[in-house]
């Protein structure tokens, strides 16, 4: 029962994080967080879904999108391990949106 209980709280916050992660409000910044989110979520483990809800906190979504695509320096607090999944999970979808005609 406890490993139920786990999982069912895991699937709970991996919900709450990919409800925040697509609905940012400026699209881009969703295209990147919500397919990370629903293909990726799953596979991190507890320090990263931390550092990864103290990121989508971040109130300034071009600002959150800069720090992804490099255009802006990343803070320390948010220059984590997740965030450079996120930088290869949106270099890898990209390049296959890509290749997929989109764009």
């Amino acid at each position: 029962m406890l490993v139920a209980d786990t999982d069912a709280r895991l699937k709970e916050r991996l919900g709450r994080i990919a409800f925040r992660a697509w609905r940012r409000g400026f699209r881009e910044a969703d295209l990147v967080l919500g397919p990370f989110v629903d293909q990726r979520g799953e596979t991190l483990d507890e320090a990263e879904l931390d550092a990864l809800e103290a990121l989508l906190a971040q109130d300034d979504d071009h600002q959150l999108y800069a720090w992804i695509i490099g255009k802006e320096p990343t803070p320390a607090m948010h220059d984590t391990p997740v965030m450079a999944k996120i930088r290869a999970f949106m270099r890898d979808h990209v390049a296959t949106a890509v290749a997929e005609g989109a764009g």
